[in-house]
């Protein structure tokens, strides 16, 4: 430990800092702490209690976008996800560190998930960047950042701190703002960082495979949220508001239940996962695999997920370019949730996903008051097909 804290006094920050005594004493303190964590989970590992942490919220919006904030977005998402598991899961308790729109300090939220023993904890929020371009899900769980986005992710987040009197000390002089602060990370992955990446990827997957988003991956970085909680936890970050398309379609509700069940399905197959593997519920074995079979059989019914590549889709095309129009233009006022395809050279615009012939044409319907022309499109597989093929495809 002596030879570790000496060397620690050399090492250098990207933008040329020396850590100092001070980061010393808290590399200590992260030290010891994560000692004292290693209680919490145990080879009898199975999941009671959820607590699901919506981020910012109150006098802090979070990210903010032309048209969206992100405190609002992950609120949102988080009450639908922890309806979900209230729903399918009515064993397990869901605890809440906010559902209104109302400020919690950064550490109040993981002493909810520690006073109340809880056995994941699952942190929503939405991303941001200088660059507009930039799209996607990611998530997070605790480490030490390996990029410098992934360290301006951590900075974004943990500066809700900055929002609480005399945060210096409340947070044992962790400065959010400096690098430097961010070294004792390194020490708090511990015993949980196995099940939380566990986790994290099967987030990913679902948000990737089931809901069609782009996916940037499973990341670690220094979140203080996720350094004080003695369960295995993630961070997830839903998407950017500082994109134009991102944030309108983070706004929609229909979006939000879409991003909330590709999370619960990854909670879900985080559980079953969890419950084949321990040793206290493997006699109930034949049990619970007639229990969860049920379970499945409802969620594929219930729970919402848009379409796939690998099911036909029905759209209603509103305008063609032979050179892409933003999303933007005067010649979409009045109209939401567009949809732009590159197909053969040529750009599509549609309005509208869904299996179900009979919806879009009453989607079509309602369009034609805006748009006359506007006509009924397929697709399969990412191309565009007949009508008539895509019905023959459904019988079959």
């Amino acid at each position: 430990m002596k030879i570790f804290l000496m060397n620690i006094i050399y090492i250098k920050i990207s933008n040329g800092l020396i850590v100092r005594s001070s980061v010393i004493l808290l590399l200590l303190f992260a030290f010891c702490f994560a000692s004292k964590k290693g209680y919490a989970q145990s080879d009898h590992y199975t999941i009671k209690t959820v607590v699901i942490d919506a981020g910012h919220g109150g006098k802090d919006p979070g990210a903010v976008g032309k048209s969206v904030k992100e405190k609002d977005v992950v609120l949102s998402i988080a009450l639908k996800l922890g309806g979900y598991i209230e729903k399918y899961f009515p064993t397990i308790k869901v605890i809440y560190t906010r559902k209104t729109d109302v400020f919690i300090p950064l550490g109040t939220r993981s002493d909810i998930a520690n006073h109340n023993k809880a056995d994941l904890f699952i942190s929503i929020h939405a991303n941001a960047n200088n660059n507009p371009k930039i799209r996607g899900t990611e998530t997070y769980t605790l480490g030490l950042h390996k990029t410098k986005e992934n360290l301006e992710v951590a900075m974004k987040e943990n500066a809700v701190m900055l929002y609480e009197d005399d945060y210096s000390t409340k947070y044992e002089g962790f400065d959010p703002n400096n690098p430097a602060s961010y070294i004792i990370f390194n020490l708090m992955q511990g015993i949980n960082r196995d099940k939380s990446i566990s986790l994290a990827e099967l987030t990913e997957f679902q948000f990737k495979t089931r809901v069609g988003r782009h996916s940037r991956g499973v990341r670690e970085a220094g979140f203080w949220v996720l350094k004080q909680v003695s369960m295995p936890s993630i961070l997830v970050e839903v998407g950017f508001v500082s994109n134009p398309t991102e944030g309108k379609y983070l706004k929609n509700n229909s979006n939000q239940d879409y991003l909330a069940s590709a999370i619960f399905r990854a909670f879900r197959d985080y559980y079953n996962k969890v419950e084949e593997t321990s040793v206290v519920l493997k006699q109930e074995e034949k049990v619970n695999t007639s229990v969860e079979t049920e379970l499945e059989k409802d969620i594929v019914e219930e729970v919402p997920l848009p379409k796939t590549e690998n099911s036909v889709e029905f759209c209603v095309q509103i305008k063609s370019s032979s050179k892409p129009i933003p999303l933007t233009s005067k010649a979409f006022y009045n109209l939401k949730d567009i949809k732009e395809r590159k197909l053969k050279g040529s750009y599509k615009y549609t309005i509208g996903s869904t299996d179900k012939y009979k919806e879009i044409v009453r989607i079509q319907t309602e369009v034609r008051k805006t748009v006359k022309d506007c006509f009924v499109v397929a697709f399969y597989k990412g191309e565009r097909i007949s009508l008539s093929k895509a019905k023959k495809l459904q019988k079959t």
